[in-house]
């Protein structure tokens, strides 16, 4: 039976999760599935629910944390290669930067045929300087040459890898946009509506306007918030 390894940074609140948990599961039980990821950090909310809902057990890397510790990430190297060689996959699929890093060098030293990584975003703009900006981009581009094919999430993204900071080839680089469920979203639509405005006290003839993300530089919340206000000027006008 073909075996695919997952790998992810962390189990935190988001949606990278939800992909990565989601394919580990769907993928069975034509494939053996595993899925592997480091430590989230204790201001971040956890998404273990997401994965045990879809009866998967991940297995954790204690020394894989988010900020970069070069004695740490080598250990959670250590580790990873271990897991890979005991498990045996077929392919190996990375999400985002550090499972990418770590897990793409892993999965080469242990001679891993296949391995594949998604790009959920980048760190190419918009997060640090100049220069350590410069080090992500050449680090991505020399990753790439360790991978047999890379995911981008939209049109753009595909865009910005392969013409904008040349990660790779075009010809590597496969458009596969996120897939979720949005049943749950269309069922008994009026009871939580109602349900949700009780909560805020909210009236049933106010409008209601919000956004959803991390509150960091690259959702660009402060455009968000320029926009609520220009349209709220522009109501307050018209009354």
């Amino acid at each position: 039976m073909t075996k695919v390894l997952q790998i992810v940074n962390r189990l935190n609140l988001g949606g990278i999760t939800y992909n990565a948990a989601t394919i580990a599961a769907h993928l069975r039980p034509e494939y053996e599935t595993m899925i592997v990821a480091g430590m989230k950090d204790d201001s971040e909310e956890s998404s273990e629910f997401m994965v045990h809902k879809l009866g998967l057990e991940p297995v954790y890397l204690p020394d894989m944390h988010r900020e970069i510790n070069l004695r740490s990430d080598y250990k959670a190297y250590k580790h990873l290669l271990k897991i890979i060689r005991e498990f045996k996959p077929d392919v190996v699929h990375t999400h985002a930067a550090k499972a990418g890093l770590i897990g793409r060098l892993a999965a080469k030293r242990a001679g891993v045929k296949v391995i594949v990584h998604t790009f959920h975003g980048h760190v190419f703009h918009s997060y640090f300087g100049k220069l350590k900006t410069s080090f992500f981009i050449n680090l991505e581009r020399g990753l790439a040459w360790l991978s047999s094919g890379i995911i981008a999430i939209s049109e753009n993204q595909k865009k910005e890898l392969c013409e904008v900071y040349k990660i790779s080839s075009c010809k590597k680089i496969h458009l596969v946009e996120l897939g979720y469920d949005l049943v749950p979203f269309q069922e008994n639509k009026e009871v939580k509506r109602a349900q949700f405005r009780d909560q805020y006290s909210i009236q049933p003839h106010q409008i209601a306007i919000g956004i959803i993300g991390r509150l960091v530089p690259i959702k660009n919340l402060k455009l968000f918030i320029k926009a609520f206000s220009i349209t709220h000027q522009k109501v307050e006008i018209k009354r």
